[in-house]
């Protein structure tokens, strides 16, 4: 086999293979082309459409080329009967009479074809295509003898047309044609038809699962059943459709926009529905939501957009609330905003078409007068907003963490985590809290959501003396992601003796490199109760640009071992001590590939764990000495 391109010398004729091309477009060298170069190139172009073929007999004109090998080479025996076969016997009973002495000449094969055959078309037979009974010696007709035709069949017999015209070239010497080639009635042209194209499997519903070998395992997207796709398909559900208004009479009794005119040049941004399932913790439905989202990728900065940043509250100060609440037998109680982003107040001038489903004229455009999801400032301006209003009511920050709002007056401490529209309250006097919900129903709408037991996707159950913060549903719905639920459980996460390298195994493709980062991204949300895998998702985290076999098979062990913890927590108990503590510990240039050490540590607030890490250090380290030294750097730098 030859690996090229196939090229045409057009002054001889000849085929060259070249793997060094350039191709001109401006050039059409097929217009005249070489006597020599017809029957190299039938066996590599098709050039002749399939309605020009009689038969399987091919005739070229001086810019046409056909692929046949057999198509214009009228000599030897087997070809005639070949031709006499598929022209039928019609074709080969109405003979023409010529005198032309070039009768299957080359001159005959490149002559012009009648692309609009009609009654008054000759009737291709044969003879006038050059083509004979005898071999390849058999010498042309003379001049001015006369080829007596065979007698057609009485099946063939049809009315008589006009004269065929002579095949002969202008200028040639040639007879009249004789009075019974007059008289031969013309046989109608035989049509043949393109044979049938094959039937796939496939447009007959046919298929087959195609299986891989090589030990990955393929997964499809994760998609939520039975969330509308389209904005038609979700009006025609009554449940969508009233979660639809719901979310329009919000946004209208928040007085979100009102209808203006749109101005010359305005950037005008759209706008989608965003429909989702909400679940309790054990997998029923809690309601239909239908959120209305603004393109906000269509935002340009400075015209309708500057600042964006907003803060959220870290998981080690959650931790630390919890362990300060359990210990002190506070009560714990989970708020919810709704259409939190809604209620933030824009500074900037932003326009946005009419909700989908709701458009009342056509000529008219959302003037934003508070934020709305999906807005590049929406969390900004919310965080702002409720900010205020707590700061107002006596509320201070925490220095440490600016989503920790602390109220102290007397004997009453008040703790508010906030993480965007998720907030958790815990406080030493119930009926404070209460106070303090009245207080903000006043400007938000605020849902109480009773005592704390799911928040960001943790659960919390309360046991003897303290409670269980576990992510066991979210567990499981990794594992059912990767097709895992119900594979073989193991005890450890991660080999002691195997060190991964980014130089073993084989590259993954893109696609399966796509579903690592996320498999290995959601194993990192898991470790936010989950102390125990923190070090192994750690280091196939190391491996994210360029994920191997062997990295992949090292996170399916971790899965394993998730499913065989999968009631695994972090306990938070009641504590008589408040001393924080820390552990920290490192190896020393463990990493084979760059020989950086991991370093570690572990908080403890009384006998609670709060916080941990488990880390590759960002500088080498000299010696054991200096990675023990950052490594109680950073433990220190978390205790502060």
């Amino acid at each position: 086999m030859h690996k090229g391109f196939k090229c045409l010398d057009i002054s001889s004729g000849r085929l060259y293979i070249s793997r060094d091309v350039i191709f001109d477009e401006n050039i059409f060298p097929f217009v005249d082309l070489h006597p020599n170069a017809g029957a190299q190139l039938r066996k590599d172009f098709i050039l002749l459409p399939d309605n020009l073929y009689v038969g399987d007999v091919t005739c070229t004109a001086p810019n046409i080329t056909n692929a046949s090998n057999d198509s214009c080479e009228g000599t030897g025996s087997d070809f005639a009967d070949q031709q006499e076969a598929n022209l039928g016997p019609d074709m080969v009973g109405s003979g023409v009479a010529t005198n032309n002495p070039g009768a299957g000449s080359q001159d005959d094969f490149l002559a012009p074809i009648d692309l609009n055959p009609g009654v008054d078309s000759p009737a291709v037979t044969p003879a006038s295509l050059g083509l004979t009974r005898g071999g390849a010696g058999s010498a042309p007709a003379p001049a001015g003898a006369s080829v007596a035709p065979t007698a057609p069949t009485p099946a063939s017999v049809s009315p008589p047309a006009s004269p065929p015209r002579s095949s002969t070239p202008p200028g040639s010497a040639a007879a009249s044609p004789s009075p019974s080639s007059q008289n031969t009635p013309e046989s109608p042209p035989s049509s043949t038809t393109s044979p049938p194209r094959p039937k796939t499997r496939l447009q007959s519903g046919i298929t087959r699962p195609k299986k891989f070998y090589d030990g990955i395992i393929r997964f499809g997207y994760f998609t939520s059943a039975g969330e509308p796709q389209t904005v038609q398909e979700a009006l025609d559900d009554s449940k969508w459709k009233l979660a639809m208004q719901d979310e329009y009479d919000a946004l209208i009794r928040n007085s979100t926009w009102h209808l203006v005119s749109p101005k010359p040049g305005a950037n005008i941004i759209d706008c989608k529905w965003v429909y989702k399932i909400k679940k309790k913790a054990d997998g029923s439905i809690d309601r239909y939501k239908a959120r209305l989202v603004a393109k906000g990728f269509k935002q340009r900065y400075g015209i309708d957009y500057e600042d964006t940043f907003s803060p959220v509250v870290k998981i080690a100060t959650i931790r630390l609330v919890l362990s300060v609440a359990v210990s002190k037998g506070w009560c714990m109680r989970q708020l919810d905003v709704q259409n939190a982003f809604l209620h933030g107040i824009l500074e900037e001038e932003v326009y946005m078409r009419q909700p989908p489903g709701f458009e009342k004229s056509p000529d008219l455009v959302c003037k934003l007068d508070k934020a709305i999801y999906g807005l590049k400032q929406a969390p900004r301006a919310w965080y702002s907003r409720l900010s205020e209003k707590l700061i107002k009511l006596g509320f201070v920050t925490s220095k440490s963490d600016t989503s920790l709002f602390i109220y102290r007056r007397q004997q009453v401490t008040i703790f508010m985590l906030i993480y965007v529209d998720d907030i958790i309250v815990t406080s030493s006097c119930p009926e404070a809290v209460t106070a303090l919900l009245q207080d903000l129903k006043q400007d938000f709408a605020l849902k109480d959501l009773g005592e704390l037991n799911y928040f960001l996707g943790i659960e919390v159950q309360k046991q003897k003396d303290g409670i269980l913060l576990s992510q066991g549903k979210y567990a499981k719905d990794i594992l059912t992601r990767v097709g895992m639920l119900s594979c073989k459980p193991v005890t450890t996460p991660l080999s002691v003796s195997e060190k991964l390298s980014s130089q073993e195994g084989d590259l993954l493709g893109s696609e399966d490199s796509t579903q690592y980062r996320s498999i290995v991204g959601a194993l990192q949300y898991l470790t936010l109760t989950r102390p125990d895998i923190a070090y192994s998702v750690n280091k196939v985290c190391q491996f994210l640009h360029s994920p191997t076999t062997i990295h992949w098979t090292a996170v399916k062990r971790i899965l394993r071992y998730v499913k065989y913890t999968l009631d695994l927590g972090l306990r938070i108990e009641r504590s008589s001590s408040l001393l924080i503590s820390a552990f920290s510990d490192a190896d020393w240039a463990g990493n084979v590939d760059d020989r950086r050490s991991t370093g570690g540590f572990a908080v403890f607030f009384g006998s609670n764990l709060i916080s941990w890490s488990a880390r590759k250090q960002a500088t080498v380290a000299r010696s054991s000495t200096e990675a023990e030294y950052k490594s109680m750097a950073n433990a220190t730098a978390e205790i502060i």
